[in-house]
């Protein structure tokens, strides 16, 4: 059965205190609000990860951490492991997306690690895949897009694949005000799950959550989630302010 999720990733955004403010905010924004089956992520930074778990408890509302260090533990100064993540309140973590792999130099073999280690702890990964302009422009999207799911994904066995949600987002539109058309989002969404089905069969690919990222916002999330291969969103800046986060959830709903 295919899961309509919205996530907000936060990114470095909020302290301590607006962070358990926001999350209090979303709470209230969505009581009495039916969500139809939509589950609902937000992703603050680490350090607020703890605080804001427990701002949402109780509520339907899922807390996922932005990253982790593949490693359980050890020397690893500065980094967070799947395990701590959990511990703090996580159940799934944010993992590829571009500004990792842009800024950290994450590779598509780093990320098979980081995915196999939050599997290790029966927790959710969101996986991010998507082009840059050029790509884009050169024809090269598609492939693109394959070969980070391939190389990062493909060693998994199909069981695995009930906890992982792609989440495609088109490097372009990223932060930029861009956002690609519904017809290219459905595109690449359709070509998305027909990659996942030569591998691993029908089923699992028709029960595959894809989300859409990239500039994906109050006034465009109504077409986007109209796409047939368009399962929900990976939301940016709108899911840092309760409103317009609540009007894109009901857009899903």
């Amino acid at each position: 059965m295919r899961r309509k999720i919205v996530a907000g990733n936060w990114k470095m955004n909020k302290n301590l205190q607006e962070s358990v403010a926001l999350a209090g905010e979303i709470k209230s924004a969505l009581a009495g609000c039916p969500l139809c089956g939509v589950e609902v992520v937000v992703a603050p930074v680490f350090t607020n990860l703890y605080a804001v778990a427990q701002e949402l408890k109780g509520t339907p509302v899922a807390v996922a951490a932005q990253n982790i260090y593949p490693k359980p533990s050890g020397a690893y100064t500065g980094e967070v492991s799947a395990p701590i993540a959990k511990s703090a309140g996580a159940s799934k973590v944010i993992l590829g997306h571009s500004e990792r792999r842009q800024y950290f130099g994450e590779t598509d073999e780093f990320l098979a690690e980081k995915v196999d280690a939050v599997l290790a702890e029966n927790m959710e990964v969101i996986f991010c895949i998507g082009e840059v302009l050029a790509q884009r422009e050169s024809g090269e999207h598609f492939q693109v897009v394959e070969q980070q799911i391939k190389n990062a994904l493909f060693h998994l066995p199909a069981s695995a694949w009930s906890r992982i949600v792609l989440a495609y987002e088109p490097v372009w539109a990223i932060g930029t005000g861009l956002t690609a058309t519904p017809e290219q989002a459905e595109e690449m969404h359709a070509h998305i799950r027909k990659v996942v089905e030569d591998k691993y069969g029908k089923q699992v690919a028709e029960d595959l959550t894809i989300l859409y990222g990239g500039s994906c916002n109050a006034k465009n999330a109504a077409t986007l989630f109209a796409q047939p291969d368009v399962d929900g969103g990976l939301i940016g800046g709108a899911s840092l302010k309760a409103e317009d986060f609540k009007t894109i959830i009901a857009a899903r709903a």
